[in-house]
């Protein structure tokens, strides 16, 4: 295991020696310890990936797209110890692990290795005479600072368009959850991405990730987290205009219509709600319910969760795992006293839970609050197994709830009505829409939000063009310029 800054193709201990110690959120024991990254180190990093970027942009296209598939290769073979390892780290299920965490890694990499020699410019038609083309270039180094929650999906998802565009990476992986990222890299150098293409640089957000954001040799950061941090970022980048994409929070409304299938609208709520634990930026954490039918859906979804099998990740039997930090369990559980204090009603969870088995583990019972819409809990993201609900009368009032706040990420609609599908779908102001399914994601599609939720986009074509500039080359093959001033 792997637990040294990567820089420049070398494992290093941070310049100033420190380390931060990795918990293992079920037992709350130390797994390891890893070298902290501080600027210092993000200058080092910057001068690696400095000098790759000229090489690595030359490299054919299709050169670049044969690495990526050759690393995609190796993180399939390695699965197992992957999982293991997320799980571990994280606090995601072992089984989630196998069935979506790394499959879906391995399924970006794939995507974007097959998209290297694939994303093409344009001619454009202007003047008589003239051929103007428009060719996209990669920026050069590119920052990329990844959250907790997803941290070895989140990596395929910036590693694999970034690279794939030419740029070089320093990407800083949480200093809650690096270790899948190391391993990553381990997986790249041992493919054959040249030294200095990726480095990986573990550290606290107020130093390396401030470093990242205000670093002149940095052409663009790519940042997924909370819209405060992101707001911060913004500024720290100023001093050199680099580009910005960020991927913030959301309080995803999830309306589920009189006329849903019912058992399809539960069972796709619970997924979208306490799959990872409910610490998902998309996660939907606003059930907006229909009237006539909340009753018969609270009475089965609060059944449902209730059923939810909390334990060890690394039991396939376990449904649930602890949250992934400490800090992070403490913030949760004073939600629920927060939903007490705003007048709201806990119909399920709430608390820890009481098997003894359980207790050293950061766990939090799938809770469901009945709230006003104007509660904190109705506006403000929680980012665990915390869902609160709301009714409605008709569909003007379920979409003013599923509008009514500042985030605008994913959101979630259950109905027969096909009219009514694209009608509400057009209507909710948010990046991603599902309807009658929740949290669907894949490299194809764009992935981001609008209002408080960022800008920019993960994923597919507009992902590439995250990742590059467009050149305006124009050549006058054959007009005839007058002269301008005439004497």
């Amino acid at each position: 295991m792997k637990t040294r800054l990567f820089i420049g193709g070398q494992w290093v201990d941070g310049v100033r020696g420190q380390e931060i110690a990795v918990e293992n959120p079920f037992t709350g024991e130390t797994i390891c310890h890893i070298a902290e990254a501080t600027a210092q180190d993000v200058d080092l990093a910057v001068a690696a990936a400095q000098a790759a970027a000229p090489g690595w942009a030359r490299l054919a296209a299709h050169e670049r797209g044969r690495l990526l598939l050759k690393l995609a290769d190796a993180i399939e073979a390695d699965t197992e110890y992957l999982a293991r390892l997320e799980a571990t780290d994280t606090g995601h299920p072992i089984r989630d692990c196998l069935s979506l965490d790394v499959p879906r890694t391995v399924l970006c990499f794939r995507y974007f290795g097959g998209m290297a020699d694939k994303f093409e410019g344009s001619v454009i038609p202007v003047d008589a005479g003239f051929l103007n083309y428009v060719q996209r270039e990669p920026i050069g180094v590119v920052g990329q600072i990844v959250p907790w929650n997803f941290p070895l999906m989140f990596v395929s998802w910036k590693l694999g368009p970034a690279l794939a565009a030419g740029n070089t990476v320093v990407m800083k992986p949480s200093e809650i959850t690096p270790l899948s990222t190391l391993r990553v890299a381990e997986l790249a150098q041992a493919v054959g991405i040249p030294d200095g293409v990726i480095n990986i640089v573990p550290g606290y957000g107020h130093t390396a990730g401030q470093a990242i954001a205000e670093h002149p040799g940095i052409g663009k950061v790519s940042f997924t987290g909370s819209t405060n941090v992101g707001r911060e970022i913004v500024k720290a980048s100023a001093g050199n205009l680099k580009k910005v994409q960020l991927e913030l929070g959301g309080k995803g409304p999830n309306i589920v219509f009189d006329d849903a299938v019912l058992p399809a609208a539960i069972g796709g709520t619970a997924f979208g709600i306490f799959h990872n634990q409910g610490q998902a930026c998309i996660a939907a954490s606003r059930l907006i319910v229909h009237e006539n039918v909340a009753d018969e859906f609270l009475d089965k979804f609060t059944a449902l969760a209730r059923s939810i099998r909390l334990g060890d990740p690394l039991d396939s039997e376990t449904e649930m795992g602890p949250l992934t930090s400490r800090v992070h369990h403490e913030r949760v559980m004073a939600y629920v006293q927060v939903a007490r204090d705003d007048g709201g009603t806990i119909l399920s969870g709430g608390q820890r839970p009481a098997d003894p088995a359980l207790a050293q583990g950061y766990f939090v019972e799938p809770t469901i609050v009945r709230a006003d819409r104007k509660a904190r809990v109705q506006n403000e993201e929680v980012f665990g197994p915390f869902m609160s609900v709301t009714t409605f009368a008709d569909e003007e009032e379920a979409i003013a709830i599923a509008n009514g706040t500042a985030y605008g990420l994913g959101a979630g609609l259950w109905t027969q009505n096909l009219s009514r599908a694209h009608r509400v779908a057009n209507a909710i102001h948010a990046g991603m829409v599902w309807v009658n399914s929740y949290k669907r994601v894949h490299p194809a599609s764009p992935f981001g939000g609008f209002g408080q939720s960022g800008y920019g986009r993960e994923m597919g074509f507009e992902a590439m063009r995250e990742y590059t500039q467009p050149k305006s080359v124009w050549i006058n093959v054959d007009a005839q310029l007058p002269p301008f001033y005439r004497r």
